[in-house]
């Protein structure tokens, strides 16, 4: 009986951390090599401390910050950008409720969230801002001061 719990926590606390393996700039890294050695050691250096820069491509962004937790496009006279939000959910009192992309899964195709994303009275909480020109570089980099 206690084999079989143990077994239970052991298999819980491995699949935990593959949801959560994606979540540093590291293991990004690693996953994407070749891309990350086609960039200059400048912007590498600032991938790896998890940090961007006015000009980076959507590639970079992804690697520094990982995958947006929503996606936005903005239209203006000057044409279509796009507009990458970071956002933390929290109850109405600031008790975190969802802390990122690593905890969304994947059924189906289909995305699966939490029982906590319908959450009543759920504040979203947008930490960090990365608008894109045209071409797909960053223009404009938002980002709460702590």
């Amino acid at each position: 009986m206690k084999s079989s719990k143990i077994l239970v926590f052991l298999a819980a606390a491995l699949a935990a951390f593959s949801f959560t393996s994606c979540a540093t700039p590291a293991s990004r890294i690693k996953q994407n090599p070749g891309l990350f050695a086609s960039y200059p050691a400048d912007q590498q250096d600032l991938i790896k401390q998890g940090k961007i820069a006015v000009g980076f491509d959507m590639e970079e962004v992804r690697l520094a910050l990982g995958a947006p937790d929503i996606v936005r496009t903005q239209t203006t006279g000057d044409g279509t950008s796009q507009i990458w939000s970071y956002v933390t959910y929290e109850t109405p009192d600031g008790m975190p409720l969802y802390r990122g992309w690593y905890h969304r899964y994947y059924r189906w195709g289909d995305p699966v969230y939490p029982w906590y994303a319908g959450y009543p009275g759920r504040i979203e909480h947008e930490h960090f801002r990365v608008v894109f020109d045209r071409a797909g570089h960053v223009a404009t980099i938002v980002q709460e001061m702590t």
